[in-house]
């Protein structure tokens, strides 16, 4: 339940454990994966390799790919190589946006960078960014590496963009929605169209379930702005209030600046001017959130790409596997972490 005392599910969504059981075999061993490839002589690399994998993650991606490739009859060895790729891409973004994001904190733990320097941490990035395309090279597949690059090269550019819009109160809703099509949703679709391609499915059901992992990486990243806001720090793993003081106008405080007064225009200009918000003024800002209903529509844009998700999956005949896949945007929908 969101603060403003709506209910997020009718009946309890399935838990990740539960969507993921048929890849979990799969998932360990891309666990091993990365402990096998982040091995150096620079004792270093491996020391900080561990601590990333033992701060814990969904998985989310590399799942995403190995449940793809499965619903689409490929069930062989280059899954577990391409999910391997796609966590290294993921982790190099964390440890690099949470050197630019001034982030202390991931996951409940000291970031990367926290505990080694920004220096290490963005050699830490580049080392993890090259080690992913080393790995997918392995693998003679030009079509799946040139998606792996260009997803990568849209992540980096929405991070740009992010930057270009930090501290503009006056960011539009579209511009905003640009940012995580970037920054998430790329990588998302990214995944579930290898594990298609692996499948070797006709090309409309290729580009179904890339659909289906985009718009699933834009409710993924939509809650997670909700987060921000309603979540319990302990749960989350990190403070609350962070986006807002580092400057980022989410979907929220976009809605709320669109229907409130001066006083939460004013209000907001200053936290995100001065990237300092006091416990009155951030009791204040949730309680004009819920006034002013911007949660619930905020809630309501996950959900309609949640729900374009599961429509993208009618391309393909029923089983086990996409049955799953269409519980996996309604656990996005009730995450509290």
């Amino acid at each position: 339940m969101w603060s403003d005392g709506r209910t997020v599910q009718k009946s309890a969504p399935l838990e990740l454990t539960q969507i993921f059981e048929p890849i979990r075999e799969g998932l360990e061993a891309v666990e091993q994966e990365f402990v096998r490839h982040i091995q150096s002589r620079v004792q270093l690399i491996p020391e900080i390799g561990r601590y990333i994998q033992n701060s814990g993650g969904k998985r989310v991606r590399p799942a995403l790919l190995l449940m793809a490739a499965r619903l689409g009859g490929y069930q062989g060895d280059r899954a577990v190589l391409y999910a391997s790729v796609v966590e290294f891409i993921h982790t190099a973004t964390l440890v690099h946006d949470d050197i630019i994001d001034g982030s202390d904190l991931r996951r409940g733990r000291l970031a990367v960078h926290s505990r080694w320097g920004n220096d290490i941490g963005v050699l830490l990035g580049d080392y993890l960014y090259i080690k992913s395309m080393a790995l997918a090279l392995t693998e003679d597949s030009l079509e799946v590496i040139r998606l792996l690059c260009d997803v990568t090269l849209q992540m980096i550019e929405g991070e740009l963009y992010q930057l270009t819009k930090t501290g503009d109160v006056d960011i539009a809703e579209e511009e905003h929605l640009e940012i995580i099509r970037r920054k998430t949703a790329y990588l998302f679709g990214g995944c579930s169209q290898i594990g298609a391609i692996l499948g070797g499915v006709p090309r409309g059901q290729e580009e179904a379930l890339r659909e289906y992992g985009f718009n699933l990486g834009v409710a993924f990243q939509l809650v997670d702005d909700l987060l921000d806001f309603t979540a319990d720090q302990q749960a989350l793993g990190k403070p609350v209030g962070g986006d807002l003081r580092e400057g980022k106008v989410t979907l929220p405080i976009i809605y709320l600046l669109q229907r409130a007064g001066a006083r939460a225009r004013n209000l907001v200009e200053r936290i995100v001017r001065e990237r300092t918000v006091t416990p009155e003024e951030w009791r204040e800002i949730r309680e004009l959130l819920g006034e002013h209903r911007a949660t619930e529509s905020a809630y309501a844009r996950a959900v309609e790409f949640a729900g374009a998700a599961k429509d993208y999956l009618g391309a393909f005949p029923a089983s086990r596997e996409r049955d799953l896949l269409i519980a996996l945007p309604d656990y996005v929908l009730a995450r509290d972490r």
